[in-house]
């Protein structure tokens, strides 16, 4: 069948972001389907087109998908208003596609918010059957993070919301909280699957090259964060462990944040300001040489502020990738993926908002090598038993062509 897939901040593995849709989509056109990916142009991302824009669009074929991108830059350093009016555009040119585009499913992902509305028009304009992916729950998580506040934005992303899940035939929720969040707007939840992020096997194997930056001895116990560096993800809670580290004189115990996002620039300057030389900063990196990198890591941070929408509200990218390579993982915060690390022995999960218990943790690490790389076998386990990218995409295709029956 066509699938029209919108998804405002695809990227392939040549980019810096998550490549869940590029993954997902490779396999459908493997079964047979065709798939038009119809994206924007994000900061750190990369949709495999090089051709110049042409009436602010350009397409091509990427490795068998058929890429519409339109040319509406955006990054995570972008103001709140500007990012708005970013998606609202984003969102018009989908809606002009749904009628354009032959197409038996529409298929539509966030963040943000706004990629459902296209899928709402696809449903009760075109007659079309509509599958709606949930990444993040909004507006619940921008208000519990105070990043939303005024009633009016909020009342209108709440009915946005509500009018995405009630027209979609089928949804996706990538974690239990999202699932549970999707039920409580009043969907029944035999038309809800639970599909998280997967693990890229292959990509994260032990044959990428290993590399660390020059400034991190080889013998140095080397924890790495790979992520955007914003407001949710709450990397002040590295920098207070790191100070941690250099009162008790660890300076054999490295970390690195690797990345970039609106906060970037203030860690730095902090990190200068209370001369934090156990913290190191480096920009982001393609897919492959992430992989590398996490060969030559000892232990990924999966750290978020502390705030209770994350703790089973959120399946991020980053997890997925550590355990993919084999790393054990040290988690700061409650919810599911904590439950998961103590459960599989494969890292270490510690309360948030405690900086000591987070140093406590990197210096255990440190002292039980051989306890570190039985961790790091339990993840690849994990990896391989619950969330390989294959298993998960059997599942995923399987629910679009039950949505389409007909096509």
């Amino acid at each position: 069948m066509n699938i029209l897939y919108f998804h405002q901040h695809f990227s392939t593995p040549r980019g810096s972001a998550g490549t869940r849709s590029y993954e997902m989509a490779k396999r459908l056109v493997a079964r047979g389907h065709s798939v038009t990916m119809v994206c924007g142009s994000y900061g750190g991302g990369n949709t495999g087109l090089t051709q110049d824009f042409r009436k602010g669009c350009r397409r091509g074929n990427v490795d068998g998908i058929d890429v519409v991108e339109f040319d509406l830059p955006y990054s995570n350093e972008t103001g709140f208003l500007r990012r708005g009016i970013m998606f609202l555009k984003y969102a018009f040119h989908c809606v002009s596609l749904v009628f354009r585009e032959k197409a038996d499913l529409v298929f539509a992902t966030t963040t943000p918010l706004t990629a459902g509305i296209p899928g709402i028009f696809a449903k009760w304009f075109a007659r079309k059957p509509f599958v709606f992916e949930v990444r993040d729950l909004w507006p619940e998580l921008p208000k519990a993070m105070g990043v939303i506040s005024n009633p009016l934005v909020l009342w209108a992303l709440s009915a946005l919301e509500w009018a995405s899940y009630r027209s979609a035939d089928r949804l996706i929720a990538l974690s239990p909280g999202m699932e549970d969040g999707i039920a409580r707007r009043g969907v029944a939840r035999e038309r809800v699957a639970m599909i998280p992020n997967g693990c890229d096997l292959q990509i994260f194997g032990h044959n990428a090259d290993a590399w660390r930056p020059a400034d991190i001895a080889a013998d140095d116990l080397l924890a790495v964060f790979a992520g955007t560096h914003g407001i949710a993800n709450g990397l002040d809670a590295v920098l207070d462990a790191a100070a941690v580290l250099k009162e008790r004189g660890r300076d054999d115990i490295k970390v690195l944040l690797i990345g970039q996002g609106k906060l970037k620039p203030s860690l730095v300057e902090r990190a200068k300001r209370q001369q934090l030389e156990n913290v190191v900063f480096h920009d982001p990196v393609d897919k492959l040489r992430l992989a590398g990198l996490m060969q030559a890591s000892d232990i990924g941070l999966q750290v978020l502020a502390d705030v209770p929408a994350f703790y089973h509200g959120t399946s991020p990218n980053k997890f997925f990738d550590y355990i993919a390579a084999g790393l054990p993982v040290l988690n700061n915060y409650p919810g599911w993926l904590a439950e998961m690390i103590v459960e599989n022995a494969c890292g270490i999960a510690v309360p948030p908002r405690d900086p000591k218990a987070f140093a406590d943790a990197l210096e255990r690490a440190a002292a039980d090598r051989q306890a570190l790389r039985k961790w790091g076998e339990n993840a690849r386990k994990l990896a391989e038993s619950r969330f390989a990218r294959d298993r998960l995409a059997e599942q995923f295709a399987d629910w679009l062509e039950e949505a389409a029956p007909r096509a």
